[in-house]
């Protein structure tokens, strides 16, 4: 279950609750920067792991029991009977349940199943100051008298009792069976009733209520929703510009010291353009991953997450989707890995299958350099239909989401659509604490898994377009020797420009790209493709936004003036092998905007959908019906352009 090193004769606990009840906080609370995370052998299922004091503490997931058929029931059933296989850990020594004072009852029901297992137990009852808020006083030492166990009541967001669960746990000891002969609901009331004093009234659940009227109401709750989210993109995508450009600056500056201090050849080269552009390709992302995570995260804190999740349930259901689908679809939108990672929590595995299956589709950042590039060959001059075709991308992706899923919710991943049955927790202020300590766990695992993956694939399309390396053509010699005559040093120099970009687009085309490009030109040629951007497209599996570095360099403009208009006139007016027909024709320009909208094109993404199912099959069947589908609406865009005239 965790590979760090546990201590000899360490006291082994595991920690469970039901859905917020502040397990997460209480662990972070225990635990501090002293996590480890690893998944449970089998599952997508995230093991956090601590030692503390001698205790080897791991936090299990949320569950309201443990005989639902939920994976986060199957993974603390077989946590609990000491059945995880390869895990470290065997039984446990003790279980600690967390337990939310604010609504006992429910909770207790979970203690119950708990205890019929025989295992030493202690009680976290937690947000104690939240339900005297409520009017309602909890005797710690009747309920412990009750259960036949310690009561500790705590106060994780600030730490209250926190330090008295050490020794509550080594003192712990098995319960007294329940009562065969009454059931655990009946139970739960029973014990609750017996140690909850009412303290007097409380406005709290009617001001709970009067918030719900309007949060999960049809109209007001669709306007606070997009509201919020309109909010939160504008954070994700603003805020996140500032670390994103010192990033990128701070990488380009590495990778022009490394340039002037290395002489030129292979390995400047390699370190340059393959391991430093593509460690600065990951991280550039990270503070809009970080960003969206931890925003995310205050929002479920807070107790919004699951009311906007109720409100949306409607739209996605005649698609097959649970509400549990939009933050996963939302968050692809910024990238579609976290988006994939955040599919964890829906409960169902089919809906979660089709969720993961779809959330490429989202138009994420990487898109949007292709998006520019195309569109403002299209529509030059035309910002108000620029704008219109820009929004069009996003609806087309969105469209071919719920569509797909549909379609696959009723073939092979049919089956009854499961109610959403989901409890609204209280109205809460977020713990920033808690929330900064899971961003940084997320953003350290997305560097791990996914940034490995994206530097040993840009490192393969580095060496894949250096060789095997060509003479240059005559035509560069001669420019050199009239760049040696110019009369100007300004026109020497733009001459040795051209130069330096002629030679190095005739050695892209001599490369083992360049040969697959013309290789696979005659896949693509329906599309309106020529091998120049058939090389683009390939370049392009490694990320999307490398399509318009690579069109930079294949068609011999530099990358810094994609931006500038001369730099956009260049590309939109540079030709084939035959001097005449435009790469970029609006026809071709519109297929290629339908194929990068619908393709799937991201290596990463198909890893990290592998390990979240747990089969490279879903993996290939993602990309198959992408590819499909992108290649369709392609070749449809090209040839409807054709005949209208584009």
């Amino acid at each position: 279950m965790a590979s760090i090193e546990t201590p000899a004769k360490a006291l082994r606990v595991v920690l469970i609750g039901n859905p917020n009840v502040g397990k997460s906080t209480l662990f972070g609370r225990l635990a501090g920067a002293r996590v480890h995370t690893s998944n449970f052998p089998g599952t997508t299922q995230e093991a956090h792991t601590t030692i503390i004091d001698g205790i080897e503490l791991v936090d299990l997931p949320g569950v309201y029991s443990l005989g639902g058929d939920q994976s986060e029931s199957a993974v603390c059933r077989e946590a609990l009977a000491g059945r995880v296989p390869g895990a470290a850990m065997g039984r446990p020594d003790a279980v600690c349940v967390v337990v939310d004072a604010t609504n006992l009852p429910r909770n207790l029901r979970l203690v119950g199943e708990v205890i019929r297992l025989g295992l030493p137990v202690v009680i976290a009852l937690n947000l104690v100051d939240e339900a005297e808020k409520h009017g309602l006083r909890i005797d710690t030492d009747a309920l412990g008298r009750s259960l036949g166990c310690e009561v500790v009541a705590t106060v994780a967001s600030t730490g209250a009792g926190v330090d008295k669960i050490a020794g509550a746990l080594r003192r712990a000891r098995p319960p007294e069976p329940l009562p065969e002969d009454e059931p655990v609901r009946a139970w739960a009331e029973r014990v609750s009733m017996g140690c909850t004093t009412s303290v007097g009234a409380s406005s709290g659940p009617e001001m709970t209520d009067r918030i719900d009227d309007v949060i999960t109401h049809p109209l007001l709750g669709a306007a606070v929703f997009v509201a919020v989210m309109t909010g939160l993109f504008w954070v994700v995508f603003k805020l996140a510009a500032w670390p994103m450009g010192w990033i990128d600056s701070a990488f380009v500056m590495l990778g022009d010291f490394v340039t002037g201090v290395m002489p030129p050849g292979a390995v400047r080269s390699l370190l340059v353009d393959g391991i430093i552009g593509g460690v600065g390709a990951t991280l550039v992302f990270l503070p809009q991953i970080c960003l969206m995570f931890f925003l995310i995260t205050l929002l479920e804190q807070s107790g919004y997450l699951p009311r906007a999740a109720l409100l949306v349930d409607r739209l996605f259901r005649p698609f097959g989707l649970p509400g549990q689908s939009f933050v996963p679809l939302l968050t692809s939108h910024a990238c579609a890995i976290p988006g994939i990672i955040a599919c964890r929590g829906i409960p169902d595995r089919r809906e979660r299958l089709a969720t993961i299956l779809v959330a490429p589709f989202m138009s994420c950042t990487a898109r949007i350099p292709v998006y520019v590039l195309l569109i403002s060959i299209l529509f030059a001059d035309r910002p108000a239909l620029a704008a219109v075709a820009f929004s069009g991308c996003y609806v087309l992706g969105a469209g071919a989401a719920l569509t797909t899923s549909a379609i696959f919710r009723r073939t092979f991943l049919r089956g009854v659509p499961r109610p959403m049955v989901l409890e609204l927790p209280s109205y809460r202020r977020p713990n920033l604490r808690s929330a900064l300590l899971l961003t940084i766990d997320r953003g350290l695992g997305f560097l791990r898994k996914a940034g490995t993956v994206i530097l040993g694939i840009m490192v393969v399309l580095w060496w894949t377009g250096t060789y095997p390396q060509s003479d240059p053509p005559p035509e560069v010699a001669a420019m050199r020797a009239q760049a040696a005559d110019a009369g100007s040093p300004e026109q020497a120099a733009a001459i040795e420009t051209e130069a330096d970009l002629l030679e190095a687009r005739y050695a892209k085309a001599n490369s083992f790209m360049g040969m697959a490009g013309r290789a696979i030109e005659p896949v693509f040629r329906p599309l309106g493709f020529d091998w120049q951007l058939s090389v683009g497209v390939l370049s392009s599996f490694a990320a999307r936004e490398v399509f318009v570095s690579t069109m930079a360099v294949v068609l011999a403009t530099g990358e810094d003036e994609l931006h500038s208009e001369s730099g956009l006139r260049r590309l939109a007016t540079a030709t084939r092998d035959d001097g005449e027909t435009r790469v970029f024709s609006r026809a071709t320009s519109w297929s290629l905007l339908v194929f990068y909208v619908l393709a799937m094109l991201c290596m990463p993404t198909l890893a990290v959908t592998a390990r979240e199912t747990g089969s490279w099959r879903w993996s290939g069947v993602q990309f198959a019906y992408m590819t499909v589908l992108a290649y369709a609406g392609a070749l449809i865009a090209y040839h409807a352009a054709l005949i209208f005239g584009s």
